[in-house]
């Protein structure tokens, strides 16, 4: 009997402990911390830049406070060697449509195909609609431009050294940086293409951002209007890792940053005072002046590789070559160039150090920057282990440095004291960091000649959620949508890892906020249910960042490689966030005292009984005999 009682009231503990988590947890749920902040922020290669982390941290993201201009942070997207480029995502109009820009110190203009374009490419993008822009104005014809056949508007024309070009008429509106910028949306000037031919026809990118010296530059723009520093950061990610961080505007350079003079009046590009190079040491043996060429050394973010005149690059192929005799030489990848490649060096990368020379360039102020082989190797796309030279001979005398020579390195083009600084860090961990503010979107600029504003229009979900999926009152706790794909990999599960990062990136979520929820397949085809939840500790997603996931999903903007095959998006649906009522309070405290009374009361009655019968029961000395009623016979 004071066994049954014991289970009984041991069961009964536990059913509360279960129910007291469980309301706890609820409870919890609904008085959680606002989400916390995570700054922008940098981890280097070298331990000596972690105690100046905070300091530039700090400068980021406490810009406005301090009564300076704000910041735009932007994330990078792509691969340098598989697209030849760095992209970022700019916003134009009222409601706002988003392209995928290159970004481009070499150009002065930002430019997007228009709709009106009569020979434009198949992009990533929709191309840009004036008429579905309340805020667009069109740019009139005046002494300062070149006008169009109708001296309406005025005009651009752009080529570039590989022979594509870029020509279009002017227009204004408001363009904006994202969620994770500080910077407000802002009118500005830009090119609405109608002709794109060469290689700006065929890319994936939508169109350029430019960030060079001139009037139509983005960051001329921006400078002039008195809302950001004269200055702007690139850090792009390192070998096999794509993507990257961009900051328009001043931040405080670290102490362990080396500069050199940039002088804006010899060049309209970014240049810099490089006075000799040394591999594995030693200085090459090259005539004074030998990177000082017609526009000097130039940092031209839009170029993919490096290019020294033909003496400096012979001297530094021969360098390599005489460091790593060891390695075999092997084709290059594509049979049309003669690239110098080399096999038996193994796939990490984070090795390579241990097997090709340290090369160093050093500035005419005798700073030193020193290059890892990931900013003068490739990897070899055909050949597992196998790295290329990706320096270049130059029919010029100019020296050009692309994208390749400063991978997991800041560069910070300081022009208000016409100097540009690099430091070595790891840019794939600083574009991670970039997170949402979780802010309120900032309030738009207003046309000056049209009383306008800029909205996101009401959303209408699929799934049959009301028009208005997002009033003032609605707290989104989380978010589904459906995606149908079709793929020959049968390997399911490394598909899905991949596109989770995929996804968490064309949403600019973070990875631990996409959750799968459900699959189902038929032969090649899957149906997959996805979840994408607030971020820790949150216990709801923010309006704003709810309605940029919405948009996104809503105008099909997710793009996927051509490796996952078919793709297309069902549907989506917004939950609220789970929320009690009062009369669930109400209920709860009454369940919890019900259940807490006999619980307390059987718990009593159940020691009572097995104390009881403790007291009751004859114990047999140790040692005393056991009469022979209670043996047991064998059986045999």
């Amino acid at each position: 009997m004071a066994r049954t009682w014991l289970h009984l009231t041991s069961s009964f503990l536990i059913v509360c402990c279960v129910i007291g988590f469980l309301i706890s947890t609820v409870v919890a749920e609904n008085h959680q911390r606002p989400p916390t902040v995570l700054p922008l922020s940098l981890s280097s290669r070298n331990h000596s830049l972690h105690r100046h982390v905070d300091n530039l941290r700090r400068r980021l993201f406490q810009s406005k406070l301090s009564g300076s201009t704000p910041n735009a942070r932007l994330r990078l997207y792509d691969d340098l060697l598989s697209n030849g480029y760095h992209t970022a995502r700019l916003r134009i109009g009222s409601p706002p449509q988003e392209f995928a820009l290159i970004v481009d110190t070499g150009s002065t203009v930002t430019y997007v195909p228009c709709s009106s374009c009569s020979h434009c490419g198949n992009h990533q993008d929709s191309r840009f609609q004036p008429e579905m822009s309340s805020t667009y104005q069109p740019v009139k014809c005046n002494p300062s431009c070149n006008c169009d056949d109708e001296q309406k508007q005025c005009t651009y024309h752009r080529r570039y050294a590989e022979m594509s070009s870029s020509s279009g008429v002017l227009g204004e509106d408001l363009v904006s940086f994202g969620n994770e910028s500080e910077l407000m949306p802002q009118r500005a000037v830009f090119g609405c293409e109608n002709v794109e031919t060469g290689d700006l026809y065929n890319q994936r990118a939508d169109g350029i951002m430019g960030l060079g010296r001139g009037r139509l530059s983005i960051m001329d723009q921006l400078v002039d209007k008195g809302v950001i520093g004269d200055s702007f950061s690139l850090c792009y990610g390192g070998m096999d890792v794509d993507g990257g961080a961009m900051v328009l505007g001043k931040i405080a350079p670290p102490p362990d940053m080396v500069f050199s003079h940039s002088d804006p009046f010899r060049s309209p590009y970014y240049n810099i005072e490089m006075k000799e190079i040394h591999v594995a040491g030693k200085r090459l043996e090259l005539p004074d002046g030998a990177f000082d060429g017609r526009h000097g050394t130039v940092l031209d973010s839009g170029t993919t590789y490096a290019y020294f005149r033909r003496d400096a690059f012979a001297a530094f192929r021969d360098a390599i070559l005489s460091a790593v005799h060891f390695l075999k030489r092997i084709p290059g990848p594509d049979p049309n160039y003669n690239d110098i490649c080399f096999t038996g060096a193994g796939r990490d990368v984070s090795q390579l150090p241990k097997i090709f020379p340290q090369v160093e360039m050093v500035f005419n102020n005798g700073k030193k920057l020193l290059l890892s082989p990931e900013n003068y190797l490739f990897r070899h796309s055909k050949a597992s282990g196998a790295y290329c030279l990706g320096i270049f001979p130059n029919s010029e005398s100019t020296t050009l440095l692309g994208g390749i020579v400063v991978r997991n390195t800041l560069v910070t083009y300081d022009r208000s004291n016409d100097r540009i600084g690099f430091l070595n860090t790891n840019c794939s961990e600083l574009r991670r960091r970039v997170q949402f503010s979780g802010a309120p979107a900032p309030t738009p600029l207003v046309s000056p000649s049209k009383d306008t504003k800029m909205e996101i229009p009401s959303v209408l979900s699929p799934s049959g959620s009301p028009s208005n999926v997002l009033p003032g009152s609605f707290h989104v706790g989380f978010i589904t949508f459906d995606m149908s794909i079709s793929t020959t990999d049968s390997n399911l599960k490394s598909i899905l890892k991949e596109l989770t990062e995929l996804i968490s990136e064309e949403l600019e979520v973070d990875n631990s906020q996409i959750r799968l929820l459900n699959v189902t397949s038929q032969e090649k085809d899957y149906l997959v249910r996805w979840g994408i939840f607030p971020a820790e500790p949150a216990n709801y997603i923010s309006n704003t960042i709810a309605r940029s996931i919405i948009l996104r999903l809503r105008d099909h903007r997710i793009q996927l490689p051509e490796r996952f095959g078919n793709y297309k998006l069902m549907e989506w649906n917004a939950k609220p966030q789970r929320k009690l009522t009062s009369w669930q309070h109400r209920f709860l405290i009454m369940l919890v005292g019900s259940v807490t009374t006999p619980i307390l009361s059987l718990s009593a009655i159940g020691i009572w009984l097995v104390h009881r019968q403790r007291q009751q029961t004859a114990y047999e000395p140790v040692g005393a005999s056991i009469p022979e009623r209670y043996l047991q016979p064998l059986q045999s």
